[in-house]
């Protein structure tokens, strides 16, 4: 299994609607209420819009696409990219998404319309991940050219190059006040950038394997970062200092997250564990177990109160975030899971599958 496809946390006029495009609603019995069905290869990731109302599904099949989420109608399909969409993300007011492809691009659509709106141009190879500032005023974008770059949305032109890694960057992310971003890379390193000038502030040097992924705390005090060596670390973001090692996971830890009022730490690993940290002391908090195979993805819920993770056995399970006891389990019909997310208001989540299918399920 490519690690980069577990790690990961959408050229031309978009078409409403598709042959093969179904929303097939069902009972919330225990099997999906909404099934997401039109791609034609595996999901790269599946995401709700910032008011709940849409989902955007990332694919192999070069496209990207946007749902209704209640009743899972295919309201665009976005084609024009050359090779597998990586990721595809809402701008904070929900009104254009941002997509990172393989052919070494960006893409910028309105989700009203699905028109192309812009197409950023300039990596020397493959996008790993694309992502807007919270204000929406600029997107960063990570590549295996060895540079982030962040651009400005409206005109298509390049603002910095972040320059500086030594292998891929694998991922890349803004701080809350979109001032900074933080960049992981398989130089099994991590770096923290200014956003504006694009200059480099602290690289995060420690890690003795690939970083697959980086998150700033909700005040923007912290980072933290997740690593094949088995560990994640905690960060002084103003100095790029190390402040924890979290260790205890037995295999590659592939994201990292802090919760949402940032007094802990959320990872997954290849272990086929989630685990929870105190994000000040580093103490091992509450371990998940009972997937069967690697966990490739893990999230808070809104509110903070549950998780929901996602494993290439076949599974999602949402869990209490106090006690790690387990809330439910969804069966995603036989097929690994790619990523699994919460909807804004907390009652449904959404998985994205190798199958190409993308389901939800009420979990109330």
């Amino acid at each position: 299994m490519d690690m980069h496809k577990i790690a990961a946390f959408c050229l031309g006029l978009a078409v409403t609607g598709g042959p093969g495009a179904t929303g097939d609603v069902r009972a919330a019995t225990g099997a999906p209420a909404v099934v997401l069905k039109g791609h034609e290869g595996d999901l790269a990731c599946a995401g709700f819009s910032p008011d709940g109302t849409k989902i955007a599904t990332a694919s192999s099949d070069k496209t990207a696409r946007i749902w209704d989420a209640r009743t899972g109608a295919q309201l665009a399909l976005l084609s024009g990219h050359g090779e597998s969409v990586r990721s595809a993300k809402f701008s904070p007011d929900g009104k254009r998404l941002v997509t990172a492809s393989r052919d070494g691009t960006a893409r910028i659509w309105d989700v009203s319309s699905g028109v192309l709106l812009i197409t950023l141009s300039g990596h020397g190879e493959m996008l790993e991940y694309a992502a807007f500032s919270s204000n929406g005023s600029r997107v960063v974008t990570a590549s295996r050219d060895t540079k982030a770059t962040i651009w400005n949305p409206e005109t298509g032109a390049a603002v910095a190059d972040l320059v500086g890694h030594r292998g891929p960057v694998m991922y890349a992310e803004f701080s809350p006040d979109g001032a900074k971003v933080v960049t992981a890379s398989s130089d099994k390193t991590a770096k923290l950038w200014d956003a504006g000038s694009g200059a480099m502030a602290a690289t995060l040097e420690g890690h003795m394997g690939i970083v697959h992924s980086a998150a700033f705390s909700p005040d923007g005090r912290k980072i933290a970062t997740a690593s094949s060596d088995k560990t994640a670390r905690i960060w002084d973001a103003a100095t790029g200092k190390l402040s924890q090692v979290l260790a205890g996971h037995e295999r590659a830890v592939t994201h990292v997250e802090f919760s949402p009022d940032g007094t802990r730490v959320l990872t997954a690993s290849t272990d086929k564990t989630a685990r929870l940290w105190d994000s000040n002391s580093g103490a091992l908090l509450v371990s998940l177990i009972g997937h069967d195979r690697a966990v490739s993805h893990a999230t808070f819920s809104p509110t903070g109160e549950q998780i929901v993770t996602s494993s290439l056995d076949k599974s999602v399970r949402v869990w209490d975030a106090k006690t790690g006891s387990l809330v439910a389990t969804f069966s995603t019909d036989g097929s690994e899971v790619q990523n699994a997310a919460f909807s804004p208001d907390g009652k449904r989540i959404i998985a994205a599958s190798f199958d190409g299918v993308a389901r939800i399920w009420d979990i109330q």
